[in-house]
């Protein structure tokens, strides 16, 4: 009886608890709305990616509001923000922090810690494809372990912690591609294209006048923080973990059973298959749903997968592509 009985009471608080997120959900959709023009399932992708409490690489030519976006999540949500513009000549101390000589009143010197702009709640990096393989490097352990060590010393970053990189994927003289390690620390890949005719005339009607729409706070850290538990406790059936299961295993060269495999240089390991059990409660939540389908892991596929694989030499050249494999990947989910 009393097992039945805390079932209930479990049922009744997921219940209360996402009644109270999704009302603070939906406002903040709203107010990112107002700055964020013809962009809905790029807005949808970014709130999945900070409920699921990961880390998103927005990609996308230049002017496509990326940056605003990132500005604007930061308001909405109710934390900070901080802003990283990368470039070849920026250092590792630059993100991080470094240590300075202070000499006291009594002339007793010591080293005392300054913290660098990774000390955030939402980091934005900035085309963090132009800094060098070194400074990119310098984010791994924050975004993985959500520290960071300086001179032997660990400094944790705040709660909750989030990058938001962007990067422009025609422009590439004087870049440097990001490894696979760290491609592997992104939740999700966000692929943010044109506007439609009718989101672009907002833009030039709501853009260019004396005073734009200023989006308001809809959310602070604790209910944040609060949805990203709540995101955690969310049931996730069989049918569902067998689909994540299906679909990452056969994103791997070694998956001798399928057709595809020949075509693949390396593929998605474990960490996509956590990312998507993340990312599908999330994206149920965003749709008022408190439980995820089978549809919410095809809706999720391409974001998660895509920067993850990798396709043979002999592949590319035969006109195939990621898109074209992780679609055929969600054509046999069934």
């Amino acid at each position: 009886m009393s097992t039945v009985t805390e079932a209930v009471d479990f049922d009744k608080a997921v219940a209360d608890a996402a009644h109270a997120a999704l009302t603070s959900i939906s406002k903040a959709r709203t107010e990112i709305g107002k700055a964020i023009f013809g962009q809905g399932d790029v807005v949808d992708l970014a709130l999945i990616t900070v409920l699921a409490g990961g880390h998103g690489l927005l990609v996308g030519l230049p002017g496509l509001a990326k940056t605003r976006l990132v500005e604007t999540m930061g308001t909405v949500l109710g934390i900070t923000a901080r802003r990283v513009q990368f470039t070849p000549d920026l250092m590792p101390s630059d993100i991080l922090g470094t240590e300075v000589l202070d000499e006291t009143p009594e002339g007793r010197r010591q080293f005392r810690f300054v913290r660098g702009p990774i000390f955030t709640q939402l980091l934005m990096a900035d085309e963090i494809n132009r800094a060098s393989p070194r400074t990119q490097s310098a984010l791994l352990q924050a975004m993985q372990e959500n520290h960071v060590t300086i001179a032997g010393e660990r400094h944790d970053l705040p709660r909750p912690f989030h990058v938001l990189a962007t990067q422009n994927p025609i422009e590439q003289e004087g870049t440097y591609p990001l490894p696979e390690a760290q491609l592997d620390r992104f939740l999700m890949q966000i692929d943010v294209g044109y506007p439609d005719r009718e989101a672009e005339r907002r833009v030039l009607i709501e853009t260019t006048g004396i005073e734009g729409a200023k989006p308001a706070a809809a959310m602070n850290t604790e209910q944040l923080q609060a949805a990203q538990r709540l995101v955690r406790r969310l049931p996730v059936g069989d049918s569902v973990i067998e689909a994540i299961l299906d679909l990452v295993r056969a994103a791997r060269p070694d998956a001798i059973d399928q057709p595809h495999a020949a075509k693949l240089a390396w593929g998605a390991g474990p960490r996509a298959s956590q990312s998507l059990a993340l990312a599908v409660r999330a994206r149920a939540l965003l749709q008022g749903r408190l439980a995820p389908s089978v549809d919410d892991v095809a809706a999720l596929a391409g974001p998660i997968l895509k920067h993850r694989i990798a396709l043979t030499f002999g592949a590319r050249a035969d006109g195939e592509t990621v898109d074209g494999v992780i679609k055929t990947l969600i054509g046999r989910l069934g």
